[in-house]
Protein backbone atom coordinates (compact mmCIF):
# COMPACT_ATOMS: atom_id res chain seq x y z
CA UNK A 1 0.00 0.00 0.00
CA UNK A 2 2.97 2.03 0.93
CA UNK A 3 4.47 1.61 -2.68
CA UNK A 4 1.53 2.63 -4.40
CA UNK A 5 1.05 5.89 -2.66
CA UNK A 6 4.40 6.61 -3.47
CA UNK A 7 4.45 5.81 -6.89
CA UNK A 8 1.01 7.79 -6.59
CA UNK A 9 2.79 10.60 -5.16
CA UNK A 10 5.77 10.45 -8.21
CA UNK A 11 3.70 10.17 -11.12
CA UNK A 12 2.01 13.48 -9.82
CA UNK A 13 4.88 15.52 -9.31
CA UNK A 14 6.00 14.79 -12.20
CA UNK A 15 3.06 15.89 -14.40
CA UNK A 16 2.89 19.17 -12.09
CA UNK A 17 6.53 19.63 -13.25
CA UNK A 18 5.73 18.87 -16.84
CA UNK A 19 2.66 21.32 -16.49
CA UNK A 20 5.29 24.06 -14.64
CA UNK A 21 7.63 23.45 -16.93
CA UNK A 22 5.24 23.82 -19.63
CA UNK A 23 3.78 27.31 -18.16
CA UNK A 24 7.10 28.99 -17.81
CA UNK A 25 8.26 28.29 -21.78
CA UNK A 26 6.97 31.73 -22.72
CA UNK A 27 8.98 33.52 -19.91
CA UNK A 28 11.98 31.47 -20.34
CA UNK A 29 11.65 32.47 -23.87
CA UNK A 30 11.40 35.91 -23.66
CA UNK A 31 14.55 35.89 -21.12
CA UNK A 32 16.30 34.42 -23.85
CA UNK A 33 15.07 36.73 -26.27
CA UNK A 34 16.19 39.47 -24.42
CA UNK A 35 20.05 38.87 -24.72
CA UNK A 36 19.83 37.75 -28.22
CA UNK A 37 20.45 39.69 -31.34
CA UNK A 38 17.84 40.78 -33.23
CA UNK A 39 18.72 38.03 -36.30
CA UNK A 40 18.91 35.10 -33.56
CA UNK A 41 15.59 35.42 -31.80
CA UNK A 42 13.56 33.50 -34.63
CA UNK A 43 16.19 30.90 -35.24
CA UNK A 44 14.65 27.64 -35.43
CA UNK A 45 15.29 25.29 -33.03
CA UNK A 46 15.30 27.48 -30.68
CA UNK A 47 18.61 28.24 -29.11
CA UNK A 48 17.61 29.10 -25.29
CA UNK A 49 21.25 29.45 -24.46
CA UNK A 50 22.39 32.45 -27.08
CA UNK A 51 25.46 31.71 -29.04
CA UNK A 52 26.30 35.29 -29.39
CA UNK A 53 25.22 37.48 -26.46
CA UNK A 54 23.49 41.18 -26.79
CA UNK A 55 22.36 41.55 -23.10
CA UNK A 56 24.30 44.76 -22.33
CA UNK A 57 23.49 46.43 -25.67
CA UNK A 58 20.24 45.29 -25.43
CA UNK A 59 19.66 46.46 -22.00
CA UNK A 60 21.07 49.45 -22.79
CA UNK A 61 18.83 50.79 -25.62
CA UNK A 62 15.82 50.33 -23.40
CA UNK A 63 17.16 51.95 -20.25
CA UNK A 64 18.50 54.88 -22.64
CA UNK A 65 14.94 55.81 -23.51
CA UNK A 66 12.02 57.27 -21.76
CA UNK A 67 11.67 53.56 -19.92
CA UNK A 68 13.04 54.68 -16.44
CA UNK A 69 10.24 57.52 -16.58
CA UNK A 70 7.58 55.15 -17.14
CA UNK A 71 9.32 52.88 -14.62
CA UNK A 72 9.61 55.45 -11.99
CA UNK A 73 5.40 56.45 -12.82
CA UNK A 74 4.27 53.14 -12.53
CA UNK A 75 6.11 52.63 -8.93
CA UNK A 76 5.09 55.67 -7.36
CA UNK A 77 1.42 54.91 -8.49
CA UNK A 78 1.25 51.21 -7.60
CA UNK A 79 2.91 51.94 -4.28
CA UNK A 80 0.90 54.78 -3.47
CA UNK A 81 -2.27 52.97 -4.88
CA UNK A 82 -1.35 49.84 -2.54
CA UNK A 83 -1.22 51.46 0.66
CA UNK A 84 -4.25 53.22 0.46
CA UNK A 85 -6.01 50.50 -1.20
CA UNK A 86 -4.66 48.74 2.37
CA UNK A 87 -5.57 51.16 4.73
CA UNK A 88 -8.92 52.01 3.60
CA UNK A 89 -10.14 48.65 2.84
CA UNK A 90 -8.92 47.20 5.97
CA UNK A 91 -10.32 50.08 7.47
CA UNK A 92 -13.85 49.45 6.11
CA UNK A 93 -13.51 45.42 6.14
CA UNK A 94 -12.93 46.15 9.79
CA UNK A 95 -16.02 48.53 10.36
CA UNK A 96 -18.27 45.61 8.66
CA UNK A 97 -17.30 42.66 10.69
CA UNK A 98 -16.63 44.36 14.15
CA UNK A 99 -19.14 47.07 14.82
CA UNK A 100 -22.57 46.94 14.93
CA UNK A 101 -24.88 49.35 13.42
CA UNK A 102 -28.04 49.37 11.98
CA UNK A 103 -28.32 48.41 8.27
CA UNK A 104 -24.92 47.34 8.49
CA UNK A 105 -25.53 44.04 6.48
CA UNK A 106 -27.64 46.44 3.78
CA UNK A 107 -24.87 48.25 3.27
CA UNK A 108 -22.26 45.77 3.16
CA UNK A 109 -24.70 43.78 0.05
CA UNK A 110 -25.16 47.57 -1.54
CA UNK A 111 -20.74 47.27 -1.62
CA UNK A 112 -20.91 43.72 -3.07
CA UNK A 113 -23.70 45.00 -5.34
CA UNK A 114 -21.14 47.38 -7.08
CA UNK A 115 -18.57 44.51 -7.51
CA UNK A 116 -21.16 43.74 -10.14
CA UNK A 117 -20.66 45.79 -12.15
CA UNK A 118 -18.34 46.19 -15.15
CA UNK A 119 -15.38 48.46 -14.61
CA UNK A 120 -15.83 49.28 -18.14
CA UNK A 121 -18.84 50.55 -17.83
CA UNK A 122 -18.44 52.81 -15.10
CA UNK A 123 -15.65 54.78 -17.38
CA UNK A 124 -17.70 57.86 -18.41
CA UNK A 125 -19.00 58.55 -14.85
CA UNK A 126 -15.36 58.60 -13.65
CA UNK A 127 -13.83 60.45 -16.69
CA UNK A 128 -16.44 63.33 -15.63
CA UNK A 129 -15.73 62.92 -12.25
CA UNK A 130 -12.58 63.52 -12.89
CA UNK A 131 -12.19 66.31 -15.13
CA UNK A 132 -14.25 68.12 -13.06
CA UNK A 133 -12.18 68.01 -10.33
CA UNK A 134 -9.56 69.04 -12.20
CA UNK A 135 -7.80 65.54 -11.85
CA UNK A 136 -7.96 63.97 -15.38
CA UNK A 137 -4.31 63.61 -17.00
CA UNK A 138 -3.04 63.14 -13.42
CA UNK A 139 -1.66 60.78 -11.26
CA UNK A 140 -3.94 61.12 -8.46
CA UNK A 141 -6.67 60.75 -10.46
CA UNK A 142 -5.31 57.60 -10.94
CA UNK A 143 -4.68 56.83 -7.77
CA UNK A 144 -7.77 57.50 -6.53
CA UNK A 145 -9.21 55.39 -8.58
CA UNK A 146 -7.65 52.16 -7.63
CA UNK A 147 -7.41 53.40 -3.62
CA UNK A 148 -11.13 51.94 -3.15
CA UNK A 149 -11.66 48.32 -3.44
CA UNK A 150 -15.04 46.13 -2.90
CA UNK A 151 -13.00 43.02 -3.43
CA UNK A 152 -10.28 44.42 -0.95
CA UNK A 153 -13.07 44.91 1.30
CA UNK A 154 -14.94 41.41 0.86
CA UNK A 155 -11.65 39.18 1.09
CA UNK A 156 -10.22 41.41 4.43
CA UNK A 157 -13.21 41.07 6.28
CA UNK A 158 -13.72 37.76 5.98
CA UNK A 159 -10.75 37.40 7.83
CA UNK A 160 -11.51 40.06 10.61
CA UNK A 161 -14.75 38.14 10.74
CA UNK A 162 -12.32 35.29 12.45
CA UNK A 163 -10.86 37.12 15.36
CA UNK A 164 -12.68 36.28 18.32
CA UNK A 165 -14.74 39.12 20.09
CA UNK A 166 -13.35 38.34 23.50
CA UNK A 167 -10.05 40.26 22.02
CA UNK A 168 -11.64 43.20 21.89
CA UNK A 169 -14.23 42.93 24.87
CA UNK A 170 -10.90 42.82 26.90
CA UNK A 171 -9.39 45.71 25.38
CA UNK A 172 -12.31 47.64 25.95
CA UNK A 173 -11.79 46.41 29.46
CA UNK A 174 -8.64 48.08 29.04
CA UNK A 175 -10.13 51.34 28.11
CA UNK A 176 -9.10 50.62 24.60
CA UNK A 177 -11.46 52.29 21.46
CA UNK A 178 -12.19 51.32 18.25
CA UNK A 179 -8.70 52.93 16.61
CA UNK A 180 -6.65 51.29 18.89
CA UNK A 181 -8.13 47.92 18.81
CA UNK A 182 -7.95 48.05 14.94
CA UNK A 183 -4.36 49.09 15.13
CA UNK A 184 -2.64 47.52 18.22
CA UNK A 185 -5.08 44.04 18.20
CA UNK A 186 -7.01 43.13 15.29
CA UNK A 187 -4.78 44.08 12.12
CA UNK A 188 -1.33 42.40 13.48
CA UNK A 189 -4.02 39.09 13.83
CA UNK A 190 -5.10 39.34 9.54
CA UNK A 191 -1.41 40.47 8.93
CA UNK A 192 -0.80 37.80 6.49
CA UNK A 193 -3.77 38.42 4.61
CA UNK A 194 -3.22 41.77 4.47
CA UNK A 195 0.17 41.31 2.86
CA UNK A 196 -1.61 38.85 0.36
CA UNK A 197 -4.31 41.99 -0.25
CA UNK A 198 -1.08 43.71 -0.39
CA UNK A 199 0.83 42.26 -3.05
CA UNK A 200 -1.79 41.24 -5.06
CA UNK A 201 -3.17 45.00 -5.08
CA UNK A 202 0.33 46.17 -6.24
CA UNK A 203 0.22 43.44 -9.31
CA UNK A 204 -2.86 44.70 -10.38
CA UNK A 205 -1.95 47.87 -10.34
CA UNK A 206 1.36 47.88 -12.00
CA UNK A 207 -0.54 45.17 -14.60
CA UNK A 208 -3.78 48.11 -15.09
CA UNK A 209 -3.81 49.20 -19.00
CA UNK A 210 -7.26 50.05 -18.90
CA UNK A 211 -7.17 53.14 -16.40
CA UNK A 212 -3.91 54.80 -17.67
CA UNK A 213 -5.17 54.68 -21.16
CA UNK A 214 -8.43 56.52 -20.90
CA UNK A 215 -7.40 58.98 -17.96
CA UNK A 216 -3.83 59.76 -19.08
CA UNK A 217 -2.86 61.89 -22.15
CA UNK A 218 0.51 63.43 -21.10
CA UNK A 219 3.44 60.71 -22.10
CA UNK A 220 5.37 61.99 -19.76
CA UNK A 221 2.80 60.35 -17.03
CA UNK A 222 2.70 57.40 -18.97
CA UNK A 223 2.78 53.75 -17.12
CA UNK A 224 4.72 50.75 -17.70
CA UNK A 225 1.83 49.50 -19.49
CA UNK A 226 1.33 52.19 -22.03
CA UNK A 227 5.43 52.89 -21.63
CA UNK A 228 5.74 49.78 -23.45
CA UNK A 229 3.30 49.83 -25.93
CA UNK A 230 4.82 53.14 -27.24
CA UNK A 231 8.16 51.59 -26.78
CA UNK A 232 6.59 48.55 -29.27
CA UNK A 233 5.30 51.15 -31.49
CA UNK A 234 8.62 52.71 -32.07
CA UNK A 235 10.67 49.55 -32.21
CA UNK A 236 7.92 47.35 -33.53
CA UNK A 237 10.34 45.28 -35.76
CA UNK A 238 13.31 44.68 -33.16
CA UNK A 239 12.03 41.76 -31.04
CA UNK A 240 14.79 41.37 -28.84
CA UNK A 241 14.62 45.00 -27.34
CA UNK A 242 10.72 44.45 -26.84
CA UNK A 243 11.61 41.37 -24.80
CA UNK A 244 14.41 43.38 -22.93
CA UNK A 245 11.64 45.96 -21.97
CA UNK A 246 9.05 43.26 -21.00
CA UNK A 247 11.56 41.16 -18.82
CA UNK A 248 12.25 44.26 -17.15
CA UNK A 249 8.90 45.44 -16.64
CA UNK A 250 8.55 41.82 -15.09
CA UNK A 251 11.00 42.08 -12.49
CA UNK A 252 9.74 43.92 -9.47
CA UNK A 253 6.72 41.76 -9.60
CA UNK A 254 8.75 38.35 -9.29
CA UNK A 255 11.05 40.21 -6.21
CA UNK A 256 7.92 41.29 -4.58
CA UNK A 257 6.41 38.43 -4.95
CA UNK A 258 9.27 35.84 -4.16
CA UNK A 259 9.90 38.20 -0.97
CA UNK A 260 6.34 37.55 0.35
CA UNK A 261 5.16 34.34 -0.66
CA UNK A 262 5.22 33.08 2.59
CA UNK A 263 3.03 35.89 3.85
CA UNK A 264 0.88 34.45 1.09
CA UNK A 265 1.05 31.09 2.02
CA UNK A 266 -0.01 32.05 5.53
CA UNK A 267 -2.85 34.11 4.41
CA UNK A 268 -4.14 31.43 1.84
CA UNK A 269 -4.26 28.63 4.96
CA UNK A 270 -5.52 31.24 7.21
CA UNK A 271 -8.83 31.47 4.78
CA UNK A 272 -8.41 27.57 4.35
CA UNK A 273 -8.76 26.72 8.03
CA UNK A 274 -11.01 29.67 8.90
CA UNK A 275 -14.30 28.76 10.87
Amino acid sequence: MDNKLSLKKIIITIVMALFGILFMTPFLWMISASMKPELDVFVFPIQWIPKHFSLIENYKTVWTTKFPLYYWNSIKVSVITTALSVLFSSMAAYAFSKIKFRGSNVLFVLVLAIYMIPSQAILVPQFLLLRSMHLYDTHLGLILLGSFSVLGTFMLRQFYLGIHDEYMESARIDGAGHARIFWTICTPLVRPAIATYAILRFIWTWNDYQNPLIFLRDKSLFTLPLGIHSFADLNGEFYSLIMAASVSAILPLLIIFIIGQKQVIEGISMGGVKG
